[in-house]
């Protein structure tokens, strides 16, 4: 009579392999985070009283049309040029009386601070591509971003992304105030077809 050979129970093993595909999706994490990292300002209080109103030589208007489009100041523009324009506006480095205000405050770790009055005002068509919606916005943060870096090697002999004191980063942004304001889109024109 021929012997029977023993078998393996393959039940605990189906338990163990399942164990095993739980363990690594609870610990396995994946980064899918996307959008454009910028602080929102506070809501506003309904008892608050009106702001007071902006010059218009204080807001350097951009449009971005249904066709991608870029209007800067009522002139033809491109991403290219964007950031510069963005820049020269925000330190008027001749005082322009077109350009913005500037107005003379105290700020700690730098004394008095010339700082800008000007207003960044982006304002973009429903039709608009995400891609150059998102390429104007990288225009105009990055010039923000420079202009706080040669604010901040001035004073500090840093770049702004390199400075660890927390006052002098706030320092930094009191002298050189990210002051980005967007829009509702709303249909400028140029619709696409």
């Amino acid at each position: 009579m021929a012997r029977m050979s023993p078998e393996i129970n393959a039940g605990s093993m189906a338990d163990i392999a399942f164990l095993l595909l739980i363990f690594f999706l609870v610990t396995t994490t994946m980064d899918v985070d996307t959008g454009i990292n910028r602080m929102l300002p506070p809501p506003i209080d309904p008892n608050a009283p009106e702001p007071p109103p902006v010059r218009e030589r204080n807001v350097f208007v951009v449009l971005v049309d249904a066709q991608d489009r870029l209007l800067v100041e009522g002139e033809p523009g491109t991403i290219e040029r964007l950031r510069g324009q963005a820049k020269h506006f925000l330190q008027n480095p001749d005082n322009d009386p077109t350009l913005p205000v500037k107005e003379t405050i105290e700020i700690e770790h730098i004394g008095e601070f010339e700082r800008s009055m000007g207003v960044i005002s982006l304002q973009n068509d429903r039709g608009t591509s995400y891609e150059m919606y998102i390429s104007v916005q990288n225009e105009l943060a990055a010039a923000v971003r420079e202009v706080r870096d040669e604010v901040s090697r001035q004073y500090f002999g840093r770049a702004f992304g390199e400075l660890t004191d927390e006052e002098l980063v706030e320092a930094v942004r009191r002298a050189v105030p990210m002051r980005i304001s967007e829009a509702e889109p709303k249909d400028i024109g140029g619709r696409r077809r």
